[in-house]
């Protein structure tokens, strides 16, 4: 029987356990992270000064083997991502694991046969699904003011023309690389807006000198009428718009990001913010349109982020409550396209994705 709140154990407490899960997780109120792994006396002293309530462990065992823990999220290497996860499952553990889910769609697979056996939730952290900008442009596409979409482009930027000291994202292993890190967050949101493209094309290249892993991508995904260029790189100094619509009535230009990270690494909780996820107005989208024969410009007031938004449709779904919204095949179809674009990069062509999703 589930004690009266979710049980929570979370495996990892780098940056992304103490950045994207604890603290958001903190805002939930059906949920109770009772266990976080953390080995180091910096870490062990961030989990009782912010989470006084939950236990430091030193190794994932103290959590896979615990009974009364409810919900394991991974937020690990990538690597460590399908063993956690299938030790997980097969303890009898609902399990969320940070994206990318796997490194293979195989893996993947393998996953989601045995959250259906066991009939637990499993899911994938793309929680760039609930960033204000998202939302913003899933409200423009609905309009349908834009007419027909010709070319959606998204870029995903950063600036670092060093490499980052024991950074294992940066070095020749399986997973490493933007493409995985970045590139699945893209290639979710274009799920989401456009479905299944009928083909991918890939150019992932090293720009820094002494990176090992894939520091710029773009991947073009080929729709029946429209063109997806999805771009990321580690050169960018100057902010690039995060997307552009180019559509057969005008454009759409969204610059600027999510608030919500930036408020995250500085320290801040959600439950404690009551502007949490409000963009600044100097971002907010512009939308240009010829629309009955009239120039018009428009200034598109953005939705609030909420990666908060995400936690609660798990503890929801894990209570029978509702569906969930991020499912696992979800994220396995997002892995299945990041492989066939390495194989697009490989052997220079593109490829047809015949019947390789399973969830679009």
């Amino acid at each position: 029987m589930m004690a009266q709140k979710i049980r929570v154990g979370l495996i990892g407490f780098g940056i992304s356990g103490q950045v994207f899960h604890a603290p958001v997780m903190r805002s939930i109120a059906d949920l109770e992270l009772v266990k976080i792994t953390a080995r180091k006396a910096e870490q062990k002293l961030i989990v009782s000064e912010k989470y006084p309530t939950a236990q430091a462990v030193d190794h994932a065992d103290e959590i896979l083997n615990d009974d009364s823990i409810d919900l394991v999220v991974i937020a690990t290497s990538n690597d460590m991502h399908y063993p956690f996860a299938k030790q997980a499952l097969l303890a009898g553990k609902h399990v969320v694991v940070e994206k990318p889910f796997t490194n293979t769609s195989e893996h993947a697979d393998e996953l989601i046969a045995l959250a259906k056996e066991s009939g637990k939730i499993l899911s994938v952290y793309h929680n760039l699904r609930f960033n204000s900008d998202f939302r913003t442009i899933k409200e423009v596409i609905k309009d349908e003011r834009l007419g027909q979409i010709k070319n959606f482009e998204v870029r995903y930027d950063r600036f670092r023309n060093h490499l980052r000291p024991g950074a294992w994202r940066e070095d020749n292993l399986p997973g490493s690389g933007i493409f995985y890190d970045l590139g699945a967050h893209l290639i979710d949101q274009t799920l989401q807006l456009f479905g299944r493209p009928n083909a991918v094309f890939a150019d992932l290249t090293i720009q820094r000198p002494g990176a090992g892993a894939i520091d710029n991508f773009e991947l073009l995904l080929y729709y029946p009428e429209m063109r997806v260029s999805l771009k990321g790189g580690m050169l960018a100094k100057e902010p690039t718009p995060r997307y552009t619509v180019f559509a057969l009535n005008g454009n759409f230009l969204k610059n600027g990001v999510d608030p919500q990270e930036e408020l995250l690494r500085a320290g801040a909780f959600p439950d404690e913010d009551p502007n949490w996820g409000k963009e600044d107005p100097a971002i907010y989208g512009k939308l240009n349109l010829l629309w009955n024969g009239e120039d018009l410009e428009e200034t598109v007031t953005s939705k609030l982020g909420s990666y908060p938004d995400y936690y609660q449709n798990i503890a929801d779904a894990i209570l029978g409550k509702t569906p969930l919204i991020v499912t696992a095949e979800q994220g396995r179809d997002v892995i299945r396209i990041i492989e066939l674009g390495i194989q697009s990069q490989t052997e220079r062509r593109v490829i047809s994705l015949d019947n390789e999703l399973i969830a679009y």
